[in-house]
C-alpha cells in the first residue's frame, strides 16, 4: 500500500469512474496537491459492473446534454494521452418510440439537443430494422438515431482516468477507507479540516465525496442529507447469436423496459423494470465492493419477457449470465452534486441513477472547476446538494421512493406525470379544506400543493399529455378570476427565513443587490449575487424592525438561499431561523382584492395608507397576519403571512367574505400562466446561477448607489458600462393559439437557432402560449433592441416552426398600472 501523506489540499473519496474523473480534472485545473482514497480497489462498488453505455440522447437539460457530449469527446481522445484505452466505440444509438406521447417527447428532445450540438435524426421503422436487424420494429412509430454515441468499458475508462490523474501528480491510494470528515466552526457554518481514515488522519482544505452507494452514510456523520439508496439492477447476457454485429448500434426500447447491445458474440439485454427492489436499506455492508446479488427470477420474469419480445431471438438462445448488482438512485432521479449545505469545503458527487459512466467525464470537469474556482460554470440548480430534505433520508421514505423511481428511468414523461410514492409528508395547514374544494395536489419540494381545482366536492382527474386536456377549463377559470375578480392562492410552501440581530441589516444589505435596509415596513425584491454578478438567489426581503427581517424565497431555492445567507454571516451578530413551518402564506390577488380584504380587516388598505411594497401587521377576522402588498401575478394584491395555528380561521374568513366578490381558489398552474404573461422570473427554472443580473433583465432591482455597496457591485458596473449584453432573457408569445409551450423549445431568429424557452405556459389573457427564453446573438455581439426588432422569430415545437413575437418588456400591462391600482 502507498504511504498515506499527512496532508493534501484536496481529498477525493472513492475510486470509481466519478472519483477518478474528478481527480483527473482537478489536475487539469492546475491542482497539484490532490489525494484520492479508495476503500478497496479502483472500480469497486458500481463501476465494475456498469453496462458501459455512452449515450447522450434523452435530456431536456442544457447542463446534462453538455456534460454527456463532453464525456463522449473525452473518452474518444483519452487513450492518446494516457496510453490506456477507455474501450469507447462510437457504434451509434437507436432510440425507439412506441407510443404517441413518447414520440412527441422525443421530437421535443431531439429539437432541443440539436440546438446544443447533438447529431440526432428521426428515422422510420424500416431504417431502424436496417440498423439493428434483430429487433422487431413493425409496431414502432419511429426511432431517433445518434451515430456518434456508443459504448465504453467502465473498468478501462476508470483505469485510463486514474493514469491521467497520476501523470499530473495526483496521488491514488487503494485499500484505505475514509470513516469520517473533520470540521471546525467557521462563522454560522463549519469548515473542513481533514478526513479520518482506516490508516490515520489526513489534513485537507477540501473533501470531494464520490463514494457511490456509501455516500449517504459518510455524509450523515456531518448532518448532511444525501438520500441515495441502492437498488437491484439487472441485465442478462445471452449465448452467441449468429449474425450479431459487434459494431452494431445500441438499441433502446423504453416501452419494453430494455436496452440491447452486442456482448461477447451475444446480446446484453439491460432492464429498467417499472417497480424496483431497494437493497440494504439499513446501510451498505463494508464487504460490498464487488457485490453481486441473487436475481429474483419470479419478480423479474414478466419484465424480462417483455424486453426479450422486442428482440425475439433472445428467447431462442441460452442465457450466459443473468446479473444483478446494486446501483444507487435518488428521490428525484437527479444526481446530488456540489458543496454541502453548512459545510465549507465539503463537496459531494453521488446518486448518478444508472447514468454514471456516461456522465463521469463531464461531471468530473464541472466539479473540478467548482472546487478550483469556488463557483460552478454551468446551471447546477437542478442537482445542487442544497436541495435535499431530512425526511428523504428516512428508511421508510427511501424504501417507498426507490421502488418507484428506478422505473421512471425508462418511463415516458408527458406533462402531468407525477411520482406517487412517499407523498403527503408535508402538508399546508389548509390541506383538508383545499381537498374539499377539489384540489388536484402536486409535489412541490415535498409539499402537497394544489395545481388546480375541480370545484367543491368534485374529484379531480388528470391524464398526462402533451396536448390539451379537459382540466384546462378549470385552469383558465382560475387564471381569469385573478385577472378579472379575485383569487386565493395557498403558498405555504415558500421558504421563510427570519433574520435578526444588531448586524442583520448590514449583512442583508451587503448580500442583497437591492436596497433592503431602508425604512421599516417595506418589502424589497432583490437578488443575491456572486462576485461576477451571477445570480445566486432571487427573493424578497421585508424589513419589519431595525433588527428584524423576513426573507422569502421559492421552495426550490429554500436550501440554497439559506446556505448562501449563512455562509455570508461570518462573525457578524446575526441569527437566522428557518420559520417556514411556522407561517402559512395566503396570497389574495386581483382587481377586487382590496374590496375583499377591506371587509375582513379594520386596517386601512387604501393606496395612500397601504402603498405598493408596504408591509403591516393587520387583523383578519379574529387573527393577526403580516400583510405585504406585492405581487407575483401582475395584479393588485397582498401576501398574508399567518401563524400556522391561525391559518384555518383566516382561510374560512376570506372564503366566507369572498363569495360576493367572486373569490376563486387558484392553483399553481394558474400562478405559472399569470406570472409568465407578466414576465416574472422563477429561480431554478428561467433564471439560474449562470445568469448575470443584467442579462436576466433584473437591473431595475439593483441599487448601485446604496451605502456600502454589495457583493457583485463592481461586476454589475462593468456589465452596465459594456452596454447591451450578448444574450438576454425575453418573453416569447406564439402567433398560433394552438401549440403549447412547456420547456426547452428552441427559439430561432431568421431561421437561425439563438436560444430556447426556459419556462412556458399557456397565456389565457394573451391568447396563446407564452414563455421566457434566453436568447443571444450568434457572434456574441450586443443583443440590442434593434437586433430583436429586425428579426423574424419562430419557436420549434416538436419539429414544427411556429411564428412568434419576442419582447424585452412585459407583454401584459407593461406600465404596471394594474399592480398599483
Amino acid at each position: 500500500m502507498t504511504a498515506l501523506p499527512q496532508r493534501a489540499r484536496v481529498v477525493v473519496v472513492g475510486g470509481g469512474a466519478i472519483g477518478t474523473s474528478v481527480a483527473y480534472h482537478l489536475a487539469l485545473e492546475g491542482e497539484r496537491d490532490v489525494l484520492l482514497l479508495e476503500r478497496d480497489r479502483l472500480t469497486s462498488g458500481t463501476t465494475w459492473h456498469a453496462a458501459g453505455l455512452m449515450t447522450t440522447f434523452g435530456s431536456l437539460s442544457e447542463t446534462s446534454t453538455a456534460m454527456r457530449l463532453y464525456s463522449r469527446e473525452l473518452y474518444a481522445r483519452l487513450e492518446s494521452e494516457t496510453g490506456l484505452s477507455t474501450g469507447f466505440r462510437p457504434v451509434g444509438l437507436v432510440e425507439a418510440a412506441a407510443e404517441p406521447e413518447r414520440l412527441e417527447e422525443y421530437r421535443r428532445v431531439a429539437a432541443f439537443q440539436r440546438l446544443h450540438g447533438l447529431e440526432v435524426e428521426e428515422i422510420g421503422p424500416a431504417e431502424m430494422s436496417d440498423l439493428f436487424p434483430l429487433a422487431r420494429t413493425d409496431d414502432l412509430l419511429a426511432g431517433f438515431h445518434v451515430p456518434g454515441d456508443g459504448r465504453v468499458n467502465p473498468v478501462d475508462l476508470t483505469m485510463s482516468l486514474a493514469r491521467g490523474a497520476r501523470q499530473r501528480g495526483v496521488r491514488i491510494v487503494e485499500g484505505v477507507s475514509v470513516t469520517g470528515i473533520r470540521t471546525v466552526p467557521s462563522g454560522a457554518v463549519r469548515r473542513v479540516t481533514g478526513v479520518t481514515t482506516s490508516a490515520g488522519d489526513v489534513e485537507c482544505e477540501v473533501v470531494v465525496a464520490c463514494a457511490g452507494m456509501w455516500t449517504r452514510e459518510l455524509m450523515a456523520g456531518l448532518g448532511v442529507v444525501v438520500p441515495n439508496q441502492a437498488a437491484e439492477h439487472y441485465y442478462l447476457i445471452t449465448d452467441t447469436i449468429d449474425g450479431v454485429d459487434p459494431d452494431g448500434p445500441i438499441f433502446e426500447d423504453p416501452a419494453s423496459y430494455g436496452y440491447y447491445r452486442e456482448e461477447g458474440g451475444g446480446l446484453m439485454v439491460g432492464l429498467f423494470e417499472p417497480r424496483a427492489a431497494p437493497w440494504s436499506l439499513d446501510g451498505i455492508p463494508a464487504t460490498s465492493s464487488f457485490r453481486t446479488l441473487p436475481p429474483d427470477w419470479d419478480r423479474m420474469a414478466p419484465y424480462l419477457d417483455k424486453a426479450m419480445d422486442r428482440v425475439p431471438v433472445t428467447h431462442d438462445v441460452g442465457i450466459r449470465t443473468f446479473f444483478c448488482g446494486p446501483e444507487s438512485f435518488t428521490p428525484d432521479l437527479q444526481p446530488i452534486v456540489g458543496e454541502s449545505p453548512g459545510v465549507a469545503g465539503c463537496f459531494v458527487v453521488a446518486g448518478l441513477n444508472s447514468v454514471g459512466i456516461l456522465s463521469a467525464g463531464g461531471l468530473g470537469r464541472i466539479v473540478a472547476h467548482w472546487v478550483s474556482t469556488g463557483s460552478p460554470d454551468v446551471d447546477v440548480t437542478g442537482f445542487a446538494a442544497t436541495r435535499t430534505r431530512p425526511e428523504q433520508a428516512g428508511r421508510a421514505f427511501r424504501a417507498a421512493r426507490t421502488t418507484e423511481i428506478l422505473g421512471t428511468v425508462y418511463a415516458a414523461h408527458p406533462p402531468g406525470v407525477e411520482l406517487t410514492s412517499a407523498r403527503g409528508v408535508r402538508r399546508s395547514p389548509l390541506h383538508t379544506a383545499l381537498s374539499l374544494q377539489g384540489a388536484r395536489f402536486r409535489d412541490v419540494s415535498g409539499w402537497e400543493s394544489p395545481d388546480w381545482y375541480a370545484g367543491p366536492g368534485a374529484t379531480p382527474s388528470l391524464t398526462p399529455s402533451w396536448g390539451r386536456a379537459p382540466w384546462f377549463a378549470h385552469w383558465e377559470a382560475e387564471h381569469r378570476a385573478v385577472r378579472e375578480a379575485v383569487g386565493l392562492v395557498d403558498m405555504s410552501f415558500m421558504a421563510k427565513l427570519w433574520v435578526t440581530g444588531p448586524d442583520a441589516g448590514a449583512v442583508l444589505s451587503r448580500v442583497s443587490a437591492g436596497d433592503v435596509d431602508g425604512e421599516c415596513g417595506r418589502i424589497t425584491y432583490t437578488q443575491w449575487l456572486d462576485e461576477s454578478a451571477r445570480i445566486r438567489a432571487d427573493l424578497t426581503v421585508t424589513k419589519l424592525e431595525p433588527d428584524r427581517f423576513l426573507v422569502v424565497a421559492s421552495d426550490t431555492a429554500h436550501g440554497s438561499s439559506l446556505d448562501w445567507l449563512e455562509r455570508s454571516i461570518g462573525d457578524s451578530r446575526v441569527e437566522v431561523f428557518d420559520g417556514t413551518s411556522g407561517l402559512a402564506q395566503l396570497n389574495v390577488h386581483g382587481p377586487l382584492a382590496r374590496s375583499l380584504l377591506s371587509t375582513v380587516t379594520s386596517a386601512d388598505l387604501s393606496d395612500g395608507a397601504f402603498p405598493f411594497r408596504a408591509a403591516r401587521w393587520i387583523d383578519v377576522g379574529f387573527a393577526r397576519a403580516l400583510a405585504v402588498r406585492i405581487t407575483y401575478v401582475g395584479e393588485l394584491g397582498w401576501e398574508l403571512y399567518v401563524p400556522t395555528e391561525m391559518a384555518a380561521h383566516v382561510h374560512e374568513t376570506l372564503v366566507a367574505a369572498g363569495e360576493r366578490f367572486g373569490l376563486r381558489h387558484v392553483g399553481l398552474r394558474a400562478l405559472g400562466s399569470l406570472r409568465l404573461e407578466k414576465g416574472y422570473r422563477d429561480y431554478g427554472h428561467d433564471i439560474d446561477n449562470t445568469d448575470d443580473v443584467v442579462s436576466a433583465g433584473l437591473g431595475f432591482a439593483v441599487a448601485m448607489d446604496k451605502p456600502g455597496g454589495f457583493v457583485g457591485r463592481e461586476a454589475v458596473a462593468a456589465l452596465r458600462k459594456a452596454g447591451p449584453p450578448p444574450r438576454r432573457l425575453v418573453q416569447v408569445l406564439l402567433a398560433d393559439p394552438e401549440p403549447l409551450l412547456f420547456h426547452a423549445e428552441p427559439v430561432l431568429r431568421d431561421g437561425v437557432p439563438v436560444g430556447y424557452v426556459r419556462a412556458g405556459s399557456y397565456g389565457w389573457t394573451l391568447g396563446s402560449a407564452v414563455g421566457l427564453a434566453m436568447v443571444g446573438t450568434p457572434d456574441g455581439s450586443p443583443a440590442t433592441k434593434g437586433w430583436f426588432d429586425a428579426g423574424t422569430w419562430e419557436v420549434d415545437v416538436a419539429g414544427r416552426r411556429v411564428p412568434a413575437t419576442v419582447s424585452l418588456r412585459s407583454l401584459y400591462d407593461p406600465t404596471n398600472a394594474r399592480i398599483r391600482g
